[in-house]
Order: structure tokens, then sequence, then C-alpha cells
């Protein structure tokens, strides 16, 4: 492994470091959600989820998308797999 790979990951369990954010990556393994259908699932304020989304987003770990005035929130299947991998190689007694 390669100190970028310690780097893009760490940003990933440092989002992943809270409760919150935690539950909304569960929330959006269904697929695509509006910020209000999130919000209906969490008792947080609107503000509060937009600085979760931030933070999810700027990892990588979640994608986003503008509708009308609605922000729309899926998972970056992608940067999952690889964090993953990362998870799983990190971890393997050799």
């Amino acid at each position: 492994m390669e100190d970028k790979d310690f780097e893009d990951n760490f940003k990933v369990i440092k989002a992943l470091s809270d409760i919150n954010r935690m539950k909304i990556i569960r929330t959006l393994i269904g697929g695509e959600l509006c910020a209000c259908k999130i919000l209906k699932e969490f008792d947080i304020t609107q503000p509060t989820l937009s600085h979760h989304m931030k933070v999810l987003s700027e990892c990588g770990l979640v994608v986003s998308r503008k509708e009308g005035k609605w922000m729309h929130y899926m998972l970056n299947a992608h940067k999952i797999e690889q964090f993953q991998d990362f998870i799983t190689e990190l971890t393997t007694i050799k």
C-alpha cells in the first residue's frame, strides 16, 4: 500500500467516525434519495444534514446532483469498493 492509499482512506474513516454519517450511508444503500427524505429519517436540522453530506461527499463516499431546489444523494459504489478492498488488505494477516 502507498501513502496516498492511507491518506485517501483516512478521510473515509474520519467521515465514518460520526454515527449520523454511518446511518446516512446505511439509508442510501437503497438508492438515491432527496435531502428532504434523508432529513425525515433523522432528528437533525437541515444545516446539520448539509454538513454531514458535505463531509461524505468530500471523501468520495457520496455523490450528489441538484434537481430544482433539492439535492439528491447516492452512494459512490466505486469508492465504497475501493474502501472495502483497502480494509481487507489492511487487516489481512500474512
